[in-house]
């Protein structure tokens, strides 16, 4: 059974229709792929995967684990075991990482009925995490994506990535502005996290670069609000060669 199973999934944004009967699963284990160009509706099902208040589903569902969580809050939806990481982190002044960092661990430590992580445990399992995804120790005593670089921010992500290690990860765009040193420590960080785990991937991207560093077991390809094509690694150097044109045509949505 998928982790993440996606059915007939239509979703509205004021009265504009986005996803319009979109499939979709993403297994435990499995680094998934999903494409597509600029305006196909790929952050728009990130974020209703997620639970975003300004998304409305009008038909379909959205089941993770075997449980329908279409009407979940988004605080419910994190404390089951869903992740994501946004293409455009806010800022918080004010906030710092290492208080920001031990909130959120503690609040899946309570759904999951533990108590509050100690201090010196909590330093512990950062450091690791910071050792393990490549982020300098100074880091977390900064202000929560505050004056942070592209780069910067999404190697946060990827550090609280490694520090939940959710069942499921929604990487939306993480290859977003980053320059190619940056994009080899991100991808590097999910790529570790990922193998020491069973953590299923759902990495969304309208580029290839980054998939030749984040192999993907699946790929499907994203248009006007459906998945026109699902396959293998393969689809990649199709894109790459051919880019969407022949795709969208043979799926007979036009070129």
């Amino acid at each position: 059974m998928a982790e993440l199973e996606i059915r007939n999934l239509h979703v509205q944004a004021g009265d504009k229709q986005i996803l319009k009967g979109l499939d979709l699963t993403v297994a435990k284990g499995e680094i998934h792929a999903l494409m597509g160009p600029n305006g196909s509706g790929k952050s728009t099902l990130a974020n209703a995967i997620m639970g975003h208040p300004g998304l409305e589903v009008t038909e379909g569902q959205i089941l993770f684990k075997g449980q329908d969580i279409t009407e979940a809050d988004p605080d419910e939806r994190a404390r089951a075991g869903l992740f994501m990481a946004f293409q455009y982190p806010v800022a918080i002044p004010g906030v710092t990482i290492t208080k920001y960092l031990r909130m959120v661990l503690n609040a899946h430590r309570e759904a999951r009925g533990e108590d509050e992580i100690s201090l010196k445990e909590f330093r512990k399992t950062v450091e690791a995490a910071m050792e393990l995804t490549n982020v300098p120790r100074e880091f977390v005593a900064r202000y929560l994506n505050d004056g942070f670089s592209g780069g910067e921010k999404k190697r946060l992500e990827v550090l609280q990535l490694a520090l939940q290690l959710p069942q499921m990860a929604v990487l939306d765009e993480t290859d977003s502005g980053l320059d190619i040193d940056a994009l080899n420590v991100v991808a590097n960080g999910v790529n570790t996290v990922a193998k020491g785990s069973d953590m299923g991937v759902l990495i969304i991207t309208h580029y290839q670069r980054i998939l030749h560093l984040v192999q993907p077991t699946r790929v499907s390809i994203m248009f006007d609000g459906r998945i026109i094509k699902e396959g293998g690694p393969e689809l990649v150097e199709q894109l790459e060669s051919e880019g969407y044109a022949n795709i969208k045509e043979a799926a007979g949505v036009g070129a």
